[in-house]
Order: structure tokens, then sequence, then C-alpha cells
């Protein structure tokens, strides 16, 4: 096995065009756990660790752009006010050990339905930087992914970033799994307020073949909230409002039985977390009011 080791970005791209079946290595959370059972026995590794600028991340033109490199407790200590979802989702990520060295970029990268990032990027209409020697692209996080573990990247691509807008109002996420930390979701769920553009963003997690968005209950809630004004005049929402909403969530999805749920606990999982997280996302916009 070769071990490729580039020291800036424009190394590393070289070196991904020279070897385009080089596995990117960064933390390693998902690329080593497949090499230490024996699901994988890549030709190369491209270790983008001493990569700086994939560390960076910076604010213009009303987004943020965060470099693929920047790691879950970065995220939580320095993004954690302009990107309260993620942040969120990125404390259930592993233990400290693993958040200190687990990137968004590579849970992009290994694109599991069960991502913790995914679905707070999907409630948040984030979009994947993706590059090589021939340029770079933008693909809406919600066309990256292409099935199970499968993504959009071409052999030559590397992820550069994501780009996302702050948040522009509440934003929540919730994880059920066998425990509260260290855990693969059984499924997951975000949602992203925008009271600005009075827009309703969710994401689902673990509970089809890729991360999705639950468009039937956004629109559901837009409608609601719209024709009664609550966005203007906020005030508890009618249980039956949240009771839909949920259900809509739920019936989004398509789950599987497997080793860590059965398809039925999935379905009603979402339900509870999707009442939830509205409940406390509602809660928290008409409270600042």
């Amino acid at each position: 096995m070769d071990f490729l080791a580039p020291g800036s970005w424009a190394e590393a791209l070289a070196a991904k065009a020279e070897y385009p079946e080089a596995v990117p290595i960064a933390g390693g959370t998902d690329v080593m756990v497949d090499i230490n059972f024996d699901r994988l026995r890549p030709r190369a590794l491209l270790d983008l660790s001493r990569v700086a600028e994939l560390k960076e991340w910076g604010r213009g033109d009303g987004v943020l752009r965060v470099g693929a490199g920047v790691s879950y407790t970065r995220v939580i200590d320095e993004l954690g006010p302009l990107l309260p979802g993620l942040a969120i989702a990125s404390r259930t990520v592993g233990s400290p050990q693993i958040r200190n060295l687990a990137t968004v970029g590579g849970n992009l990268g290994s694109a599991s339905p069960a991502g913790d990032a995914h679905p707070p990027l999907l409630a948040s209409g984030a979009a994947v930087e993706v590059a090589s020697t021939r340029g770079a692209r933008l693909v809406p996080v919600e066309e990256f992914f292409a099935g199970p573990k499968r993504n959009v990247l071409r052999p030559d691509e590397l992820i550069s970033a994501f780009i996302v807008r702050p948040a522009p109002g509440p934003q929540q996420f919730s994880k059920v799994g066998a425990r509260n930390a260290m855990v693969i979701a059984v499924t997951s769920f975000a949602l992203s307020l925008d009271p600005e553009k009075q827009r309703v963003g969710t994401g689902v997690g673990s509970a089809a073949p890729t991360p999705l968005r639950a468009v039937k209950a956004e629109e559901f809630l837009e409608g609601e909230l719209a024709a009664g004004g609550w966005w203007e005049a906020p005030r508890p929402l009618p249980p039956e409002v949240v009771d839909h909403f949920s259900g809509l969530v739920s019936a989004t999805a398509a789950p599987i039985d497997d080793v860590r749920g059965t398809a039925a606990y999935r379905r009603h999982a979402l339900v509870v977390m999707a009442r939830r997280c509205l409940s406390w996302a509602w809660a928290e916009y008409y409270g600042n009011r």
C-alpha cells in the first residue's frame, strides 16, 4: 500500500490526479475501521492531515466556507453560535479524542446514511465544494449522496469545504442510539427555522439509503406558519400541527430492519424526534421575540 502525504492543497490535488484510486484520510474515523475489519484494502492512502488549507474557515458574502479538515471539536468551539444545529450534532460524535480528529469533510466523504453531520447540513441547505486539478464545483448537499456510502465525487476529486449560511434562526438536532455517547445513530433528525425567508429545513439520517430532506413536512409547516401569521406573531403551535408535521417526517423515511433497530422503531423514533425538535426550536423562536 502506498502512503501519500502532501503538504499543500495543490500537492493533494496533484496526488489525487496521479493516483485516483487513493483513498483520502484525515481523522480516519471510518477509513481505519474498514481497514481494520478487512472491508477495505486500498492501493494507496492519501493523508490530508498536513494540508493547512483544509483546516481554515471564513465568512464572506453572507455565507460560511468551512474547510473539509475542520474537526468536530472546532465546529463546537468556534462555529457553535453560527451553526448551532451542526454543533449539537457534533457533540454526539464519538469521544472527545475522536472529535479532535474527525472532520465534517470526512463524514461527507464516507457518505454513510448514519453520518451525524448530514442532517444538519441538509436542514441548512448547505453545498459541498469539491475540487480537482481541473477546477472546483459546488454540489448541493442533497445531491451529494448517491447511495449507501456512495457520493458523486469523480475519481480525481477531493472535498475541499462545505458552504452554508449562518443560522438565520433556531436549529435543533436529535439522535437515537443504543446509548447516549460513542454510538452510531439508529436514526436522527435535524430542523432549521428561517424567519426571514419564512422557510423550514429538515434532515433525516439513518432512515433511508441516503440522508434526505422531509420535503412534504417542510412544505406543510411553511404553509401553516404563513397562513396563520405565526412568523409575525409567534405563540405556541397547536398540537395537531406539530403532530401532522412529525407524521410527515416519519412518512418520508424508507428504513430497514438491521442490527441497530427495526424499520418500525425508526419510524416511531422519527415522530418523537421531529415533535421534540420542532417544539424546542419554536419555543426558542417565540421566546426570543
